[in-house]
């Protein structure tokens, strides 16, 4: 995707600010905070958990509207399947994430094995790494007697570029967990809120879908911060993924309720 002029205009100010100074910390932290090394670790597990969580419950609120269930049962089902639902995708992206990194710490270890072990292998891997990116001759000898002699730097050349593992450390399956159940949570109660409102009537329905609406397409332009997607496009494939899905699951109920009676 090519940059456009806003992003270009960012590019041209953080150059400013690195050209203005020469402290090798403050250069890594304007780096780190420029490339969202951090919040882009959780921008996946939020806009999943929030997308989720918004699109399953407003499933079970519009099918159960669209099969005549009355508000109370509504309630009972929206928020039974908001806490189940959500502990379950927390639990799993745990789970999950857990295995990735135990994955990669596993094959760390190989790796550390085989370079002590069969280090004439190891070099051979590195020599072919370093060729592949088009050193040649006294500067490929050279390249691979530098890297081969610091066994830290041979190893992560070796993870990155031999197994395509490239973080399985900067992930905490806790954090992931949490914050796909967080978002899931947060953005699965709004389908809910008008029906704990009495009296309101059809009018809850109304009001839930203005809100859920309004809330997908708020994700959605809230993406658009961490990735190139410009904010209004991201925000409308949020809404259009989940009005497929709620309208889907309102005729369903509906048809449902019809043949049942």
């Amino acid at each position: 995707m090519p940059i456009n002029a806003k992003e270009l205009q960012k590019l041209e100010e953080h150059k400013k600010r690195l050209q203005n100074t020469s402290d090798p910390e403050a250069i890594k932290k304007l780096e780190d905070k420029f490339h969202q090394k951090t919040p882009g670790l959780y921008i996946g597990d939020f806009v999943f958990g929030a997308n989720d969580g918004l699109i399953t419950t407003f499933a079970i609120v519009a099918g159960s509207w669209g099969a005549g269930l009355p508000t109370s049962i509504i309630l009972i089902l929206g928020f039974a399947n908001l806490l189940a639902d959500g502990i379950s995708m927390g639990l799993g992206n745990y789970q999950g994430s857990k295995s990735e990194r135990d994955f990669g710490r596993k094959q760390k270890e190989k790796e550390k094995w085989e370079i002590k072990n069969i280090p004439h292998v190891e070099s051979k891997e590195i020599r072919d790494i370093f060729q592949g990116w088009g050193f040649t001759g006294a500067d490929l000898d050279r390249a691979v007697q530098i890297v081969t002699s610091d066994e830290k730097i041979w190893l992560d050349i070796m993870m990155k570029h031999e197994l395509g593992i490239f973080s399985e450390f900067q992930k905490s399956p806790t954090s992931h967990g949490l914050v796909t159940f967080g978002s899931f949570v947060l953005a699965g109660i709004v389908p809910l809120l008008p029906f704990l409102f009495l009296g309101i009537g059809s009018q809850a329905f109304i009001l839930s879908i203005i809100l859920t609406g309004v809330t997908m397409f708020t994700i959605g332009a809230l993406r658009s911060i961490l990735s190139p997607s410009r904010w209004f496009k991201s925000g409308l494939e949020v809404l259009l993924i989940g009005s497929v899905a709620a309208f889907a699951a309102y005729f369903v109920g509906d048809i449902i309720e019809k043949i049942i009676n």
